[in-house]
C-alpha cells in the first residue's frame, strides 16, 4: 500500500512538473505554450490541448491525468474557426472533436460540454480555439478564459501540417453571400491568441450568449432543417446582441432556402445595409475562370442581379462613396491577377451604375489580386472562394 501511494505521488509530481515545462514552452515564456515542430494535424491538436490544460495557471483546478476532485472542473468549448475567413470547415469540425475526445480520455476531473445556452451557467472556463495558415502549415491556437473574470487562464499554439486537412467550408458559410468575419468573431481570433493573464475581448465575451442561439441555428441549417434555422435566427436577432452579420446573413439564406423571395431580398438588404455602416461588406460573386463573366452555374449566379440591386439601393440611400476593389486567388502570375481583378471590379461598377446612376459618381474600381487573400489555397474551388470576392470600402467622397 505505501508503495503504491509513492507511486501515485510520483506519478502525480511528474505531470505537474511535465505542466510546468510545457507552459514554460520554446520561447521561454511562462504566459503561453508554443511549439513551431511541424505534426500531423491530430498530434498538433493533442500536443495543444494537454499543454493547455497543464499549464501552472490553471494546475490548481485542472490536475492532469490525476485522481478526480470531488468536484469535476466545466468547459464549454466554442467551435473553433478559421482564423482568414471566420468560417468553420471540416478541418475545425475536426479539431473540435479531438480536443473533446482527448480530453475526456486523459484528464477525469474535467468536462467538455457542447455550446448551448444551458451550459454556460454550469461551467468556469470558455475553451477558444482557431486554425490559422502558416507558411506551410496550420497554426493552432487555443485560449481558456476564466468565466469569473474574463481573463484567459492559459493558451497554446501548435503547428499541424496542412496536407491531410478538410478545409472545405460548412454548409452555412459555403452559401454564405458576404464575408461573415466581423468584430465578434475577431474578438475571438484575438482571444485565442492571448496569453494568460491578459483580458478576453470584451466585444467577443459580452455576445457568447447570443453565440450559443447563432451556433444552434446554424447547426439546424447546415443539417437543412431551414424552417427551424429560420426560428432560431429571428430569436437570435430578437436578443440585445443580435444584431450581427451572421444573424442577418442567416436570415437571408434561410428564406431563400424556404423560397420566400420577398423576404430574402429585405433580409439581404439589411445585410449590405449592416455591412456599410460597418465598413465591412466582402460579395462572393463568382467568376469564370480568366474571365469578367458570372460563372455559367444559373444556381450560383441567379440571385446576384437582386445582389447588386440591393447593393446600388442601400449605397445611394447612404450616401456613400465607395471603393469596389477586386480580388482574385493566388493561382497565376501576379501582374494577370492584378488586371483580372480589377477588371472584375470595373465590371460590378458598371453593373451598379446601371441599377442606380449617381453611383458612377460616387465609386471607383480597384484590383488587389492575390494580396488580401483571406484562405490562400490556391485551390479555385469552394474552400478559398473567399478569394475572389469583391468588397465595397467606404471612402471620403472626393478622393
Amino acid at each position: 500500500m505505501q508503495i503504491e501511494r509513492r507511486a501515485n505521488f510520483l506519478d502525480h509530481f511528474f505531470h505537474l512538473f511535465l505542466g510546468a515545462l510545457l507552459a514554460i514552452g520554446l520561447t521561454g515564456c511562462a504566459t503561453r505554450y508554443r511549439s513551431d515542430e511541424l505534426q500531423s494535424f491530430d498530434q498538433a491538436i493533442v500536443a495543444a490541448t494537454d499543454a493547455l490544460l497543464r499549464q501552472p495557471a490553471t494546475s490548481s483546478a485542472l490536475l492532469p491525468l490525476g485522481a478526480a476532485p470531488p468536484d469535476r472542473r466545466v468547459i464549454v468549448l466554442d467551435p473553433t474557426l478559421d482564423a482568414g475567413s471566420g468560417q468553420q470547415t471540416a478541418g475545425t469540425q475536426r479539431l473540435d472533436r479531438t480536443i473533446a475526445a482527448h480530453a475526456g480520455a486523459n484528464f477525469k476531473q474535467i468536462e467538455i460540454l457542447t455550446f448551448k445556452a444551458a451550459n454556460l451557467p454550469r461551467a468556469q472556463y470558455l475553451l477558444a480555439g482557431t486554425l490559422a495558415r502558416q507558411d506551410a502549415g496550420l497554426r493552432i491556437h487555443l485560449a481558456l478564459v476564466d468565466l469569473k473574470d474574463g481573463t484567459v487562464a492559459a493558451q497554446a499554439s501548435t503547428l499541424a501540417r496542412v496536407d491531410d486537412v478538410d478545409m472545405t467550408p460548412l454548409a452555412y458559410y459555403r452559401d454564405s453571400p458576404v464575408l461573415v468575419k466581423d468584430e465578434v468573431i475577431e474578438g475571438l481570433v484575438r482571444t485565442s491568441r492571448a496569453g494568460r493573464g491578459e483580458r478576453a475581448d470584451a466585444t467577443y465575451l459580452g455576445y457568447i450568449a447570443t453565440a450559443t442561439v447563432i451556433n444552434d441555428a446554424t447547426q439546424l441549417y447546415n443539417a437543412g432543417r431551414y424552417r427551424e434555422a429560420l426560428a432560431h435566427y429571428r430569436r437570435a436577432a430578437a436578443t440585445p446582441g443580435g444584431e450581427q452579420i451572421r444573424v442577418l446573413n442567416g436570415i437571408y439564406l434561410t428564406t431563400l432556402k424556404l423560397g420566400q423571395s420577398a423576404e430574402a431580398e429585405d433580409a439581404f438588404g439589411r445585410v449590405v445595409a449592416y455591412g456599410i455602416a460597418h465598413n465591412q461588406l466582402g460579395v462572393k460573386f463568382l467568376f469564370n475562370p480568366g474571365s469578367t463573366d458570372f460563372w455559367s452555374d444559373p444556381r450560383v449566379t441567379s440571385a446576384y442581379r437582386m445582389w447588386l440591386r440591393q447593393i446600388a439601393k442601400q449605397g445611394g440611400s447612404a450616401r456613400v462613396c465607395m471603393d469596389i476593389v477586386g480580388h482574385s486567388s493566388k493561382t497565376g502570375p501576379e501582374e494577370v491577377n492584378d488586371s483580372l481583378s480589377l477588371r472584375r471590379a470595373q465590371y460590378i461598377r458598371q453593373r451598379l451604375a446601371a441599377e442606380s446612376a449617381e453611383l458612377a459618381d460616387r465609386t471607383r474600381p480597384k484590383g488587389q489580386g492575390s494580396r488580401q487573400n483571406l484562405v490562400g489555397s490556391g485551390t479555385d474551388d469552394v474552400v478559398d472562394a473567399l478569394d475572389r470576392r469583391v468588397e465595397f470600402a467606404i471612402v471620403e467622397c472626393g478622393r
